[in-house]
C-alpha cells in the first residue's frame, strides 16, 4: 500500500487542526499504520508561526490521551497542495481561503473534515478559540469521529 498523506487545516493552526493532527497521529500509531499514513497540520493564516497549540486545546486533548505538545503552527505553503493527498479543512471559511490559492489540478484534494464523520452530523468543526471548555470538548468529539471515518476510508483493511 502506498503512503497516504493528510493535511489538516484551520485558520491559525493552534486549536482545531493541531487537535485533528494529534488525534489522527495517535490513531494511526495505535493501529501500526505509521508507514502508510502520514499526517500534518497548517493554518490558512500566519497568525502564530512556530507556536505550540493553544493551552486549552492541549489540556482537553491530554484528558483523552492525545499529546499535542510537540506540534508547532505553520501557514500552508503552495508546495502542500502538491505534497498531500487530502487537505481537510475545519470550516467553510478555511475551504474558501484554500480554494482561492490552490492550483486547479489539486482542488479535488480539498474537503471538509466533517465529511468523514460516522456518527456526528455537522457541516464544520466550529472554532473554540473564543468560547469555553465545552467548545474544545465538542471539537474533540467531532475530530475523533471524523478521524475514525477517515481511517476507514484510507485503510479499510484495518476494520
Amino acid at each position: 500500500m502506498s503512503v497516504q498523506s493528510v493535511l489538516f487545516v484551520c485558520m491559525g493552526n493552534i486549536c482545531r487542526s493541531p487537535t485533528a493532527h494529534g488525534v489522527m497521529r495517535h490513531k494511526v500509531k495505535a493501529r501500526a499504520l505509521g508507514a502508510t499514513i502520514r499526517v500534518d497540520s497548517a493554518g490558512t493564516h500566519n497568525y502564530h508561526p512556530n507556536s505550540p497549540p493553544d493551552a486549552r486545546s492541549q489540556e482537553h486533548a491530554a484528558k483523552r490521551g492525545y499529546d499535542l505538545s510537540d506540534l508547532r503552527a505553520r501557514q500552508i505553503a503552495l508546495a502542500d497542495f502538491e505534497e498531500y493527498d487530502l487537505i481537510l479543512v475545519m470550516d467553510w471559511d478555511n475551504l474558501a481561503a484554500l480554494q482561492e490559492v490552490c492550483p486547479a489540478a489539486h482542488h479535488a484534494k480539498l474537503k471538509r473534515l466533517t465529511e468523514f464523520c460516522l456518527s456526528h452530523s455537522s457541516a464544520v468543526v466550529p472554532d473554540p478559540y473564543y468560547g469555553g471548555p465545552n467548545g474544545f470538548e465538542h471539537v474533540l468529539d467531532l475530530v475523533e469521529d471524523a478521524c475514525e471515518g477517515l481511517l476507514q476510508r484510507l485503510a479499510p483493511q484495518i476494520n
